[in-house]
């Protein structure tokens, strides 16, 4: 594998995830592997589980990490070629890229959708810019329409509490605050339409994800009939696809309560964190045995391990 900016560079996701839960058993066999290599990690956006369980993956490896947070650590970053930089921006991606791949051996990037400009969060200009003018492996540590570490460390889960060998999964919007990105509901979309599963994905009317990722996945508008027999349910917030960027409600009649659970199959909770109690989930699902949400941070770390180690042995 020569880099990671989708879970489509996995060359088979089923012997990832066994490889996976082979490397959580024994997190140093492979230590040896990274030894005088550094992996570099650049942050646009605040992480905390990406940022730890990234840099554990890479330190169980034996690699060595130097981390930058662009926000107030770093010149910004031009992407636009051929323009005049009279304004705030003071270095050019093709300059910075290409400092950076001689500093390190890998490269990781953390950038989130703007949520104003459809066209360009589509295009991933950050990610894709890095990976144009890098000369390094480029991973991806959620981007603008992706989180495929999140959703590698889904699996693995799933693979681990499935109670079946085809297990039903429903991804659900829930109510939220603020316009949240579609990456990380994307990737889990993309996981599992790779599994043995029946995969329902249900939301309000008018947050329709991309057509594209979604395809033949039925969509149900009624919450509690989708949870019906539901084996494990994933709780999401995404804003509008076809308005932009748009909260188009945030009442709580989609949180998920201990009631709705109740129509499930005993269903284990997923959520990728931070999670807003009360009202994304109401604490009496999240603090239940059945809440799976501390063993999927857990995972993180070695999705980004088998990512990592995957590259190193590419060389």
């Amino acid at each position: 594998m020569k880099q990671f900016l989708t879970l489509d560079d996995l060359p088979n996701l089923d012997q990832a995830v066994n490889e996976a839960i082979a490397l959580k058993k024994d997190p140093f066999q492979w230590e040896a592997l990274g030894k005088n290599k550094t992996l570099g990690m650049l942050f646009f956006n605040p992480s905390l589980r990406t940022r730890l369980s990234t840099q554990k993956a890479a330190q169980n490896l034996g690699i060595k990490t130097m981390v930058m947070n662009f926000s107030n650590e770093a010149w910004a970053i031009e992407f636009e070629d051929g323009t005049q930089m009279s304004g705030l921006r003071s270095e050019h991606i093709r300059e910075a890229a290409a400092v950076i791949s001689q500093y390190c051996d890998l490269l990781a990037i953390r950038a989130f959708a703007s949520l104003s400009d459809q066209k360009k969060d589509e295009e991933e200009q950050v990610l894709n810019s890095f990976a144009k003018y890098a000369t390094i492996p480029v991973i991806n540590m959620e981007s603008a329409t992706a989180h495929p570490l999140q959703a590698l460390a889904d699996a693995i889960t799933i693979k681990e509490y499935s109670p079946k060998k085809r297990p039903k999964i429903v991804l659900t919007w829930a109510p939220h605050p603020k316009a949240l990105p579609h990456a990380v509901a994307n990737s889990f979309i993309r996981m599992t339409q790779q599994l043995d599963a029946e995969f329902v994905i249900t939301h309000p009317q008018g947050y329709e994800l991309n057509p594209n990722i979604c395809k033949e996945t039925p969509i149900e508008y009624n919450q509690e009939k989708a949870l019906e027999g539901a084996d494990f349910i994933y709780a999401k917030n995404w804003c509008s696809y076809t308005d932009y960027g748009k909260i188009l409600r945030t009442d709580s009649d989609w949180m998920l309560t201990p009631e709705k659970m109740k129509g499930t199959a005993n269903g284990k909770f997923m959520h990728c964190l931070p999670i807003r109690r009360n009202v994304v989930a109401a604490d009496g699902v999240l603090d239940t045995p059945n809440s799976l949400v501390i063993q999927q941070a857990n995972n993180r770390t070695f999705s980004a391990q088998l990512v990592l180690k995957k590259i190193l042995e590419n060389g």
